[in-house]
């Protein structure tokens, strides 16, 4: 006996192959949203661990950056004389500029030239210069391990000349400023 094959009309046809497209189109979905998810994930990951971004706040650091700017920093606590850093004081972060390091001497005159190692430095990032807000006394020896740092705004900036924050430790570097990423018509590398 020969089985006989009964077409199926064209009209279920159409619904088998609209709820075979249906489900082709929900794993689709499906996948896509899960790597959507995981992609966000290991950018939060990679931001939060890696490439810290933060809001900066004030003006201490202008012209240099400016209030409300998005900025991205690089987890690492080897830092250099001239690098901008962000770090830890008082459960806020503060970002300021490494001015001397470790074993270094550090001395300004009252005109704000800031004279490290008994050579005055040469700060082409600075609108002007300052005396600022200093209650320590000059000449002063950066201790072992630690950081002398100020804003580019020597006004205003309350730094390492201010016995408030003093000098900083390796513990409380977050990492380096590398890139200034809002607003958009600002990005750009940080210097």
């Amino acid at each position: 006996m020969k089985s006989r094959v009964i077409p199926t009309p064209p009209v279920i046809q159409a619904e088998i192959d609209r709820l075979k497209h249906k489900e082709k189109y929900k794993r689709a979905f499906r996948s896509t949203f899960c790597l959507l998810i995981f992609c966000i994930a290991v950018v939060v990951l990679i931001s939060a661990l890696v490439f810290p971004v933060f809001r900066t706040h004030g003006n201490d650091m202008d012209p240099t950056l400016k209030s409300g700017q998005l900025v991205c920093a690089m987890r690492t606590t080897q830092v250099e004389p001239g690098d901008i850093i962000c770090f830890y004081y008082n459960n806020k972060v503060l970002i300021k500029r490494v001015i001397a390091v470790g074993g270094d001497s550090v001395s300004i005159d009252w005109h704000g030239n800031v004279t490290v190692n008994n050579k005055t430095i040469d700060e082409p990032y600075l609108r002007g210069k300052s005396y600022g807000d200093c209650n320590i006394s000059l000449p002063c020896k950066v201790p072992l391990s630690k950081l002398f740092v100020m804003g580019d705004n020597r006004s205003i900036s309350v730094d390492s000349r201010h016995t408030e924050v003093g000098f900083i430790s390796q513990e409380q570097i977050i990492g380096k400023l590398i890139l200034r990423i809002w607003p958009l018509d600002a990005i750009s590398a940080i210097k």
